[in-house]
């Protein structure tokens, strides 16, 4: 079986709970799945509010967002340039979407 790879869409701060605990339990079900959580809209305040020790090394922050919002990634977390790209690159890539 080949590796699953899952992209897991959080654009509002409860998706992102939701992402956060499905990448625990996907991740403790199956190792070895790839696993990327992608917050955008209220999903990056929410980021940025409660630090997840275990899923924040998964997540990405979208910069769109954090410009809209006027908030400024002092975290440190990953990020990538627009969270609709990020989605559909990793769709055609073959990852499974997943709105959380």
């Amino acid at each position: 079986m080949s590796t699953l790879k899952v992209l897991l869409h959080a654009p509002t701060p409860g998706a992102l709970t939701r992402a956060r605990r499905n990448a625990v339990n996907l991740l403790a079900a199956r190792p070895d799945t790839e696993v990327l959580i992608v917050a955008n809209g209220g999903g990056v305040a929410a980021a940025l509010e409660t630090p997840d020790a275990a899923t924040d090394p998964l997540l990405r922050l979208c910069r769109n967002s954090l410009a809209a919002q006027g908030l400024e990634n002092t975290a440190g977390l990953g990020e990538v340039e627009a969270a609709v790209v990020t989605l559909a690159e990793h769709q055609v890539a073959g990852w499974a979407y997943i709105r959380c």
